[in-house]
């Protein structure tokens, strides 16, 4: 069973699990802070708990829970590494803090994972004059994937390097299934991207 909680500052709610929100409820802390009352959306997308303490010199220092974090410290092992992990959501959205949503990662890995569009609306592809250009960055290095007359074409092509390089950790951009459709038809009985690519990007 899921659970919904609204956010105190935005018109929005974050979805936990059933577990998780009883935790929350058997928590003597939270519920002294009163914590999924005073849940907010952050700048970051995130749901935060905030609350300024005062100190004993007339300071005040603020205490950050972050949701997604709170829980996968407490639900998900954290493996071993000699690298700094943070907390992954898996699906994007910031809201969904699933267990099963969430995990630890390295930067280099969340940073693989994570969203980054330009104006096209899909990673790794530019307007370049009447056509797209795809490029994919690989250690650094921009390699050029080619031209292409639409974006979503030049999107499933990023897709593909994308996998290439690496694997499941690589970026995918998602096509709506109308450009996907459209596509597929075009490239029936043609060379080009293949049929289980298309329909891996979905």
């Amino acid at each position: 069973m899921l659970f919904k909680i609204n956010l105190k500052n935005a018109n929005k709610a974050v979805i936990i699990d059933d577990f998780v929100k009883e935790h929350f409820d058997n928590d003597l802390y939270l519920k002294s802070l009163e914590f999924e009352k005073n849940l907010r959306l952050h700048s970051s997308g995130y749901a935060v708990f905030q609350k300024a303490w005062k100190q004993k010199d007339g300071t005040y220092k603020t205490e950050t829970i972050y949701l997604h974090k709170r829980i996968a410290e407490k639900f998900i092992p954290r493996p071993e590494s000699g690298d700094r992990l943070i907390v992954r959501v898996i699906n994007g959205n910031k809201l969904d803090c699933r267990v099963k949503n969430l995990e630890w990662a390295t930067m280099s890995k969340a940073s693989r994972k994570g969203r980054n569009y330009g104006e096209t609306g899909f990673r790794g592809v530019r307007k370049d004059g009447n056509r797209y250009r795809a490029t994919i960055y690989v250690n650094r290095k921009a390699i050029h994937i080619g031209m292409f007359l639409t974006a979503e074409e030049a999107a499933l092509a990023y897709n593909e390097k994308s996998k290439e390089y690496f694997g499941d950790e690589g970026k995918i951009n998602s096509v709506s299934s109308e450009a996907l459709a459209k596509i597929k038809k075009q490239r029936e009985g043609k060379n080009g991207l293949s049929l289980g690519m298309v329909m891996a990007s979905k």
